[in-house]
């Protein structure tokens, strides 16, 4: 099956990240890195890998679209809004990894397949990635009347982009637990420590329920099965203990270990964005690949 084209809008840790991660899909073809910034290191690497760079921003994209099919947005969720305006009419598809929220929000083990038509697709944050799938388990159990995320990350590994975007992974996080997670109420806060060595991303997960008595071990259960389908794509993703019942609450404790591609290992918020993101990206692939197979058949 041939790869489909692709290509990164920025070149920050993320997009630089997610590059490495690209090198390794069957079914993606890294060819373009769109930057703003010709010092920065992604720009300089991608072109010692032998890809297109373009410097200029989407508008340089535009001059040369046929170098990809399917984008991946690594900017921040203001310069998305410009962007996802730009390719509006280009027939691209657009996977956004920033918590811009314009496209419907996807978490590859809730509901990968139901929006892989649509042109722009969002990947939630980091937070939304490593505690929704959670939620949605325990809701699929219990109704779930609220729940709160607490995202603890290595201040180390909060660039620029992720600073930029507190208010928004707040807002966006919320939004997505209860839109994806089937939470009647959510809410989201981010911890950057400080911490010296940096600590591994940390999630805290908590749910109130209603009628859980007698339950326990059927969420149990539901909780353990989604942490192996996340570790598909995520092997440093792991439940830290086992989950704390209490009355109608229960509390959920989950560690994320990046792949150590290209930030290292702590920056494990980095890495489940970029490996779900390369999940959804092929997933797109496959079905674009398979749409051009019935068109050649037809003909």
């Amino acid at each position: 099956m041939g790869k489909v084209k692709v290509a990164i809008i920025g070149s920050g840790n993320i997009g630089t990240d997610l590059m490495l991660k690209l090198h390794r899909s069957k079914s993606l073809e890294l060819t373009t890195m769109i930057g703003i910034d010709p010092n920065s290191d992604g720009l300089r690497r991608a072109k010692a890998y032998g890809h297109t760079i373009i410097m200029n921003g989407i508008d340089g994209f535009l001059e040369k679209s046929d170098l990809a099919d399917i984008l991946f947005d690594a900017t921040s969720a203001k310069a998305h809004y410009k962007h996802s305006e730009a390719l509006r009419k280009t027939g691209k598809h657009l996977i956004d990894l920033t918590p811009a929220a314009v496209g419907p929000f996807v978490v590859p083990t809730v509901n990968l397949l139901e929006h892989m038509n649509e042109p722009v697709v969002n990947m939630v944050t980091c937070g939304g990635q490593a505690t929704i799938p959670i939620i949605h388990a325990v809701s699929q159990v219990c109704e779930v009347e609220y729940a709160e995320i607490v995202a603890t990350i290595a201040s180390k590994s909060a660039g620029p982009g992720t600073r930029m975007n507190i208010d928004e992974f707040t807002t966006t996080t919320a939004r997505a637990i209860e839109k994806i997670g089937g939470a009647k109420n959510g809410k989201a806060i981010i911890i950057l420590n400080p911490a010296e060595p940096p600590i591994l991303m940390r999630d805290t997960v908590y749910c109130q329920v209603q009628n859980l008595k007698g339950k326990e071990e059927q969420i149990s259960a539901a909780i353990a099965r989604r942490v192996e389908e996340i570790q598909e794509y995520v092997p440093g993703y792991r439940l830290r203990t086992e989950p704390i019942f209490d009355g109608d609450k229960i509390s959920i404790f989950i560690e994320v270990k990046g792949a150590g591609d290209y930030l290292p290992e702590y920056s494990g918020n980095l890495d489940i964005m970029t490996a779900a993101a390369v999940k959804v990206g092929e997933e797109k692939a496959n079905r674009l690949v398979g749409k051009r197979a019935k068109a050649v058949k037809a003909t």
